[in-house]
């Protein structure tokens, strides 16, 4: 098998995949350290511009970029396998969780030792909010972009429109000045967008047979709407796992909730905001990439369909988020080389980097705002750590003192003493 040749490149993959603690920022420089300082895979250079390519796209900067690396190596079937051996073992871990909270939940059991995590997720947030703005926001139409995208997420939340929306008005604003970045050059006239139709398609027929499926009221719809939303997040998310948890908030906690929804009476997917918060700070605690999530949330939205469809959940999660990161960079690569010569495409992303900056500042005093409330409404006088643990998540990470996990595992072992 030609493959067979690669064996050592996919054991270094699958070592990656299980020890790349960090983020993406994590897991470029771990990138770097074996991709090109110890294997010599790819060149700093060759490195440094697939990440750079991959910031310009939506979806999985990190998942993108090894993947880039696989299709260098050995074509579209390196590339496919690079890509599963480094989901693979997040994935599995975090669908895992959705049937350990749902294990707890049947027999009765105080999952106390999560307690804090909820109020951590919110402080990694705010953390990465503060770090991505210094870089983002770096002239005077990108300050008040990230002004108006803060006021306008923390307003409607609620929303399923607000995020598409200013991601595509910034893209929009920042290219009415040419000053900041002009066009260098002549840029090519012919680039092929054929293969990019296969995104497309997938994109809007997912969406037609869930709103299809809901509006009828199959009998099977949930997977379907379940496939939808997952491509979705995959789909339209700049700036990764951060940016992703908003979203993903938004749409099974926060939108089941609405006035609408409970006029219509639609039963869509949805799972407490306990369960969320708890999910998506354990998948800072685990290597790979924050993406994983899909796995997590895939089980809990169909774990009252019975254990066959909360692993199909997992699987459908997994896929479907990851899905779109896959076509786009694989389709998309080809034709970087001339697209980036438009100056088009770095002014929107101009806009589109401060509008995240300030989709992810809103959706953290969102956040805030629903603990506290939380707290009022049920009596408890957990608020009060809440805040504590928020302040503290931010501290310790802006201190680059202690990585990541090592903040994650204080967490569980505090909510185990408390």
């Amino acid at each position: 098998m030609v493959l067979f040749r690669h064996t050592p490149f996919l054991r270094a993959v699958f070592l990656h995949s299980v020890t790349a603690f960090g983020g993406p920022q994590g897991h470029m420089g771990m990138m770097m350290k074996t991709f090109v300082h110890q294997r010599k895979d790819v060149t700093e250079e060759e490195l440094m511009e697939y990440n750079g390519f991959c910031q310009l796209l939506p979806g999985a900067s990190s998942t993108q970029t090894l993947t880039l690396i696989g299709y260098k190596r050995g074509g579209i079937p390196l590339a496919i396998l690079t890509l599963l051996i480094w989901i693979l073992p997040a994935c599995i871990l975090m669908g895992g969780v959705s049937f350990l909270l749902d294990y707890f939940d049947d027999m009765g059991l105080k999952v106390g030792v999560f307690k804090f995590i909820q109020p951590m997720a919110i402080g990694f947030i705010a953390y990465s909010t503060f770090r991505i703005f210094g870089i983002a926001v770096h002239n005077p139409i990108t300050l008040v972009i990230t002004i108006l995208a803060t006021i306008a997420t923390f307003l409607a939340f609620k929303s399923p429109w607000i995020f598409p929306s200013l991601i595509v008005a910034a893209g929009i604003a920042t290219n009415f000045s040419d000053r900041r970045i002009p066009q260098k050059g002549i840029p090519p006239k012919k680039i092929k967008w054929g293969n990019l139709l296969i995104f497309f398609a997938l994109f809007a027929l997912a969406g037609y047979l869930s709103e299809t499926a809901s509006s009828q009221n199959w009998q099977k719809r949930k997977p379907i709407n379940l496939f939808e939303n997952a491509y979705r997040f995959g789909s339209l998310v700049f700036g990764g796992g951060d940016v992703l948890m908003p979203l993903m908030y938004e749409q099974y906690v926060t939108r089941p909730e609405t006035k609408r929804v409970k006029e219509t009476r639609r039963e869509v997917l949805r799972m407490s905001r306990e369960d969320f918060l708890t999910g998506s700070g354990i998948v800072r605690a685990i290597p790979g990439p924050v993406f994983s999530i899909g796995s997590f949330t895939g089980g809990m939205v169909l774990r009252d369909e019975g254990p066959g469809m909360q692993l199909l959940g997992c699987i459908i999660g997994m896929i479907a988020i990851f899905l779109p990161s896959a076509l786009l960079v694989l389709f998309f690569f080809p034709v970087w080389h001339n697209l980036k010569r438009y100056a088009v495409i770095f002014r929107s992303l101009e806009g589109i980097n401060a509008a995240v900056v300030g989709i992810m500042a809103g959706a953290t005093c969102y956040l805030i705002k629903d603990t506290f409330l939380h707290s009022l409404v049920t009596g408890e006088m957990i608020g009060v750590w809440d805040v504590l643990i928020v302040a503290a998540t931010f501290l310790l990470l802006n201190s680059h003192k202690i990585p990541a996990p090592f903040v994650v595992l204080g967490c569980l072992l505090l909510g185990w003493l408390i």
